[in-house]
């Protein structure tokens, strides 16, 4: 059993950069380092100042490093529940049986792109099968590029990935059928629409070249982009009885507090769409506030201490 200020959950962007705040603020820290970060399959990240073009696990090596020299410490632990102790405590529950008892947590376990079911996709993912044109886009630009229309955001997303490329594919998918305007505007940008489902990959010499349609035809393209479907590692959150949004999101006010007791969320756990460096300034952002309050609460018990001769709690 051990007893810590704040327990973060998550080491990436977001948890590093919390974690990095709060042991400089002298606050006995420890980050739950759960497994592979979403971002492990893409060779650099991009959109980050003055980190653009550095492999993720640089700059997450980077980060563990630097919150180490400040006393911070770091577990490699999954977290199963999260247990409340009494009014100004919990208990974090790992997977390997173990207890940590923590005054405040912040969750920042992520999310994961969930995929269609097209043989080949996930393994390229990263590599020419992509999801952010703002992370993607400059490393494929003027090249052939695809767009998967499985879902109702996909219109909007070509669109988008027009910025990089005049050569733009939409591969409508039949269940989410393109509405007029939708056609207009791609047309009008010069995007071509092709009415049917990709049925494989084309792969060679480990590229890929195009994609084979339902109908047996070969469409050539060089990378394809997929909006993925978003779903955040939020059950921890859910099983403690957390509010979510209409989306099925996380609520958070916005330093990240949750409606749950002395629990606060950042990073793509709460947001689908931050950056690496978005993500980062929540987890700054939420330790700000984490800190703020448990000063709050070492007022009140000093307080309590020189008003009734009562022993500190911690």
């Amino acid at each position: 059993m051990s007893d810590y200020d704040i327990t973060i959950i998550g080491s990436g962007a977001a948890g590093l950069s919390a974690a990095l705040v709060l042991s400089r603020a002298r606050r006995r820290v420890l980050v739950l380092d759960g497994g592979t970060p979403r971002n492990a399959p893409a060779a650099h990240m991009h959109g980050f100042l003055s980190r653009d073009g550095v492999p993720p696990a640089d700059l997450l090596d980077a980060g563990r490093e630097e919150i180490a020299r400040y006393g911070a410490q770091i577990r490699e632990a999954r977290a199963t529940s999260l247990v409340p102790d009494g009014a100004d405590r919990i208990w974090v529950i790992t997977e390997d049986g173990g207890r940590i008892r923590t005054r405040r947590v912040l969750v920042a376990t992520g999310l994961r792109d969930e995929l269609p079911q097209i043989p080949g996709l996930a393994d390229r993912w990263a590599r020419d099968v992509l999801h952010c044109p703002y992370c993607h886009g400059w490393e494929v630009a003027n090249q052939r590029l695809g767009v998967l229309g499985w879902s109702p955001e996909a219109p909007r997303y070509a669109q988008i990935v027009r910025q990089w490329s005049t050569d733009i594919t939409y591969l409508a998918s039949p269940d989410n059928n393109l509405s007029v305007a939708d056609r207009a505007a791609m047309t009008a940008r010069g995007i071509t629409v092709i009415d049917a489902a990709i049925a494989a990959l084309v792969i060679d010499d480990d590229r890929l070249r195009g994609v084979e349609l339902d109908d047996g035809c070969v469409t050539g393209i060089d990378a394809l982009f997929v909006p993925p479907r978003f779903v955040p590692h939020s059950d921890l959150l859910r099983e403690l009885g957390a509010e979510f949004d209409p989306r099925g999101w996380i609520a958070v006010d916005p330093t990240g507090r949750t409606s749950a007791r002395n629990v606060w969320a950042a990073g793509n756990v709460v947001d689908p769409r931050a950056q690496v460096i978005t993500a980062a300034g929540q987890g700054s952002a939420a330790a700000i506030a984490i800190n703020a309050d448990l000063i709050d609460e070492d007022v009140r018990v000093a307080l309590d201490v020189t008003r009734h001769g009562l022993l500190p709690t911690n």
